[in-house]
């Protein structure tokens, strides 16, 4: 039926909302999401193979997309003036990203140009690994360094933002005003809607997209306020993370071992320098620091944001500059790779 293994739907379904259970009653920031990854992680590398279907993907990444949208207010226009020069910082951090890590993989790991330069992409995965198996270059060796990067930056970036703020940043949301199931439905659906219809457009993370842009015009014009209810936002969260560590499945340990210091350097080394530029803007525009090192942190678009939707930060802000980074990278890699040659440096 629908071409769905269902026994590997369950497998991933049962370790996620079991991890995700575990995560929110143990107190763990983003337990929903951290708790789910984890989990699900754990499975794939133990040869499980658990799945997500698309249609349930859809579903999560509606649930993020409808959520993101309700940062927007209406003096948003305001807010935005304050983020072009947090923009051009993060074009800079993108491009040291990218050579430093590159360079490493090549001269460290004996990596080709093409492939290190494409492992060490601060995201666009589906558009990453398309990009290497249209050059040729290694698509095992992106997709297990990517996965690894996402994997660690999606555990760990929370704990170590409480740490750095002293517990500031990770807010309670319970007491935040709901949308009524009604609508948040309606959302959902047209975010799926528009989503479908512009994936044909090959836009980067389209369903994101699309549930910010309409999202952010119901909630900007005042139709609805506030975000969704907390059993729905629960479920999204942990098929993100179910949808996050399913990416190991297929995986030998051997590989992952042999690959694993190459991803552990590279997403080090990036994760240093998104810190050393978020701390920089924080102080220059007076942000949070936690808001600005998610904003900034090379994870994906999807993670990050419901990341800062759960720890309390502004989901507005990391949406748009985690979509400003897909972007610039669909524009750049391309042309970087083109010029690398057999050497990044």
């Amino acid at each position: 039926m629908l071409g769905i293994d269902w026994r590997k739907t369950a497998i991933a379904l049962a370790a996620g909302f079991g991890g995700a259970l575990v995560g929110v009653y143990a107190g763990v920031p983003a337990g929903s999401l951290l708790g789910s990854t984890f989990a699900v992680t754990v499975a794939a590398l133990i040869g499980l193979r658990p799945t997500v279907p698309p249609f349930l993907r859809d579903f999560g990444f509606c649930v993020i997309a409808v959520s993101l949208g309700s940062g927007v207010t209406p003096n948003i226009l305001s807010e935005l003036a304050r983020w072009p020069m947090s923009l051009a910082m993060l074009a800079v951090a993108m491009l040291s990203v990218i050579f430093i890590c590159g360079w490493i993989l090549q001269r460290l790991f004996g990596a080709e140009a093409p492939a290190a330069l494409l492992a060490t992409s601060p995201g666009a995965l589906s558009y990453t690994l398309a990009l290497a198996d249209d050059r040729g270059a290694d698509v095992r060796f992106v997709m297990v360094l990517q996965s690894l990067r996402l994997l660690l930056i999606t555990l760990l970036l929370p704990p170590l933002i409480g740490y750095a703020e002293g517990g500031a940043g990770v807010a309670p949301q319970g007491d935040a005003p709901h949308i009524g199931y009604g609508a948040g439905a309606i959302l959902l659906a047209a975010t799926f809607v528009l989503g479908t219809l512009i994936t044909r457009l090959r836009v980067p993370a389209p369903i994101v997209m699309a549930g910010l842009v309409l999202s952010g015009i119901a909630h900007g014009a005042g139709f609805v306020s506030g975000r969704l209810a907390d059993p729905v936002t629960f479920v999204g969260f942990t098929v993100i993370g179910a949808v996050i560590g399913t990416r190991f499945a297929g995986i030998s340990r051997a590989e992952l071992k042999r690959l694993g210091m190459a991803g552990v350097a590279s997403t080090s080394v990036a994760v240093s320098i998104s810190v050393a530029f978020a701390w920089i803007v924080s102080l220059l525009l007076s942000l949070p620091f936690g808001q600005v090192w998610v904003s900034f942190a090379p994870g994906g678009v999807e993670g990050m944001s419901s990341m800062a939707l759960a720890l309390g930060y502004d989901p507005l802000y990391v949406a748009v500059h985690h979509v400003f980074r897909i972007l610039l990278l669909i524009l750049i890699l391309p042309v970087l790779i083109r010029f690398a040659g057999k050497r990044i440096i």
